[in-house]
Parts: C-alpha cells; structure tokens; sequence
C-alpha cells in the first residue's frame, strides 16, 4: 500500500479507537476489544459501546468524509482553493428545510426526529437544482455565475430560516444547535440510512479524479483534451451536492472540514486528484472524528457542539494557511 494511504488510515483507525473508548464513561482499550469481540461480561460497556457509540462514530466519519470529498471535488472543479461544499447553497437549503420541519412540532418521535433530516436533504438538493438553473447560460454552466447564484439563493434561504426561527421560539434552541453542527440523531437506522447516499456520491467523484486534473488547466484545453466538459461538471456538482446534502442532514452544519483537510492533503501528498479525493476522504473523517471527541470532553459530562470545534480549531488553522500561501506567492 503507498505510504500516503498507509499513514492516513493509521490515522483513521487511532481516532476511530479514540472515539469509541473517549465519552463519559472510559472504555479501556482492552475491554474495547473484548466488547468488540463479543467475550465480554460487562453488559454496561456493550451497551454503550453498541448501541451508542458505535453508531455515532460511524456516522461522524461518513459524515467528515463527505464534507471533505465534497470539499476537494469542489475546489478543482471551481479552481479555487476557498471553495467548500456550502459554496453553492447546500448549507442554506438544509437548514431552511431543518428548521421548517421543526417548526412543524411533530415532537420527539421516530417520525418527527426522521422529518428533519429528509427535510433538510430535499430542501439542499432543491437548492442546488436552483443555483444550476440560474447560473444555466446556453449549452454552459459558467464557474463565476454558478458562485453567484450560489451565494444570490443561499442569502435568501438564509433570511427564511431567521424568520422561521424567530416565528417558532419553541425549537428555537433545537434550532440553533442542529445549525451549529452536531449529531442528535444516534442510532444504526440513521447510520445506515447515510452510507447509500455517501457510497454512490464519493464513488462518483474518486473516478473523476482524472478529470479534474484536465479541468485545471481550463474549460477550454480540457475540451481539446477529449474530457466532455459539461457532462463532467454536472457530474461532480451532482455527485459533490448529494454527499454533502445528506451528511448535513444527519450531522448539521459543520464548517472547515470540506475547506481545510483538503488543503493540508494537497501540501503533504500533492496536487493529483487522483490522490487528493481519497486521501481527504479518509482524512476528513479522522479529522471530524477527532473534532468529535473534544467536543464531548471540553465541558464533560456537557457536549459541545462539533461545529463550534471545528470552527475554533479550524479558523485560525485556515488563516495560517492564507497567510503561507502569501508568503509562498501561490497555492
């Protein structure tokens, strides 16, 4: 196996162990592995270890690898490095479809806990649908007007969300926290209703690693080079918007890992995306997984929500890599 790969799944496995033994109650490494095994007699330790954790540290690794797959898809397909999967209105769609089904009140059952995620991932998904039509000019889909578009329909999103949530004071702070990212809904039903999703969606865009490296050099030359260029950026859009839809749903709106783990993936391993998809896949989930575990111990037995600790961790992280790229004179 290349050392990359090899070094980043080293990574995966050491915040998977981390995740699943780090809570308010510590799992020693050991029972971890007896639990794990089934040779246990500590029926508190398999509860907790199967029926939550579990669940949840699956569930936060699909959903940091699909931001950050998301994230790399979407900085070589608009050839700018502060591209991130919200760039075109995915963050703001969800949480107008999140908050909308919570101001419904269906309260705290399997359906009304199940209403807000597939709310939020049509909701995204129509977005997206939006921003592509508007930024439609003929038989193209310019980069500038699709940012554009992007950023025109998520302001107007956004200010429905405020006013939902100022209408419904009573999900108010339910809200709040699924905007601030984290994940309320743990359970191997809503584990496995994301992987679907993920697996076809992150599929699509390690196999058109290739063409992102043609789009690189410009709409232009990658045509000459054979790559059907309209046919390829729908592709990624549609594929890059599905995975980041449907962790957003599960998870809520988790800022810097789509933006930062496919940088720190470029600077350590290069800047084909044959390697640079896979490697932020993996890499994101580590990261988030990581994320995950501060966010239950900073204010133990209390949790945190996860985009709060990756925004803390991952706004001055993006500010030294602005002001390395400057000091670099490039990307």
């Amino acid at each position: 196996m290349p050392r990359p790969y090899l070094f980043s799944l080293s990574i995966l496995l050491a915040a998977l162990l981390f995740s699943l033994a780090v809570g308010s109650v510590f799992i020693p490494l050991g029972e971890l592995w007896r639990v794990l095994i089934g040779v246990t007699h500590n029926e508190i330790f398999r509860t907790i270890l199967w029926d939550i954790r579990l669940p949840r540290t699956i569930l936060i690794a699909l959903v940091g690898a699909a931001l950050a797959g998301s994230g790399a898809a979407y900085q070589g397909l608009f050839r700018n490095p502060l591209a991130d999967p919200y760039l075109i209105g995915v963050a703001s769609g969800a949480g107008l479809g999140a908050v909308l089904a919570m101001s419904m009140q269906r309260g705290y059952t399997t359906f009304g806990l199940m209403l807000i995620p597939l709310a939020a991932f049509i909701a995204s998904l129509l977005t997206v649908y939006l921003v592509y039509i508007f930024a439609h000019i003929g038989a193209t889909v310019p980069t500038t007007n699709l940012i554009l578009a992007g950023v025109a329909v998520s302001s107007f999103a956004t200010s429905l969300t405020s006013y939902l949530m100022l209408r419904s004071t009573g999900e108010l702070r339910r809200a709040i926290g699924w905007l601030l990212g984290g994940v309320s809904l743990i359970g191997w039903e809503y584990t496995l209703a994301l992987i679907p999703y993920l697996a076809i969606g992150l599929t699509i865009l390690v196999l058109n690693g290739y063409a992102l490296n043609l789009l690189q050099f410009g709409d232009d030359q990658a045509l000459q080079m054979g790559l059907n260029v309209r046919r390829v950026k729908f592709m990624i859009i549609v594929a890059a918007s599905l995975v980041t839809a449907a962790a957003v749903s599960f998870a809520g709106i988790i800022g810097f890992i789509g933006l930062i783990v496919p940088h720190v993936v470029r600077i350590w391993w290069g800047v084909d995306y044959r390697r640079i998809i896979p490697l932020s896949i993996i890499g994101g989930a580590s990261a988030l997984l990581l994320a995950d575990v501060l966010s239950r111990i900073i204010l133990a037995p209390q949790e945190l929500p996860v985009g709060i600790v990756t925004a803390l961790a991952g706004a001055p992280f993006f500010l030294w890599i602005l002001r390395r790229a400057k000091n670099q004179g490039s990307w």
